[in-house]
């Protein structure tokens, strides 16, 4: 399998509002927010994946159509990067667009009284421009 490039995603801050971080493709100067879920180890549909390094290839979603696919993550499946506004703890009554996937946006703010992250369509869309359809490796750290 050939990889472009490492892309790493460094989370910076979490709460029950969700984690946040920026992806940046070193390669080309370029950089996404994310959010994520909360952590909470590891729970399906509840928390944000392990920090780790990952796989991510192309899959066709019947939802977001042609995206990046986070493989090999333990204990999950289905881990896309794709767009989406919020990613609250649901268990506290926060709103969520996630159920453990990443979110890109262009922009950081705040969207029914929680964090956010905005511009996300166009972020998806230059990201996956960006990265062309190639294989890469996705190393997280941080928080």
């Amino acid at each position: 399998m050939k990889h472009i490039n490492t892309i790493v995603l460094q989370r910076q801050t979490s709460s029950s509002h969700g984690t946040e971080g920026i992806l940046c493709l070193a390669h080309l100067g370029v950089e996404f927010f994310t959010l994520e879920l909360p952590w909470r180890d590891n729970t399906p549909s509840f928390s944000c994946i392990p920090h780790g390094t990952y796989t991510v290839s192309i899959r066709k979603s019947p939802r977001y159509g042609i995206i990046y696919h986070v493989q090999n993550v333990l204990n999950r499946s289905w881990i896309l990067i794709h767009w989406g506004n919020l990613a609250g703890d649901s268990t506290q009554g926060f709103k969520t667009n996630v159920e453990g996937c990443i979110l890109l946006g262009k922009k950081r703010g705040a969207l029914s009284g929680q964090r956010a992250v905005l511009v996300s369509r166009p972020a998806v869309r230059e990201f996956m421009q960006y990265m062309n359809n190639e294989n890469f490796l996705l190393e997280i750290q941080g928080v």
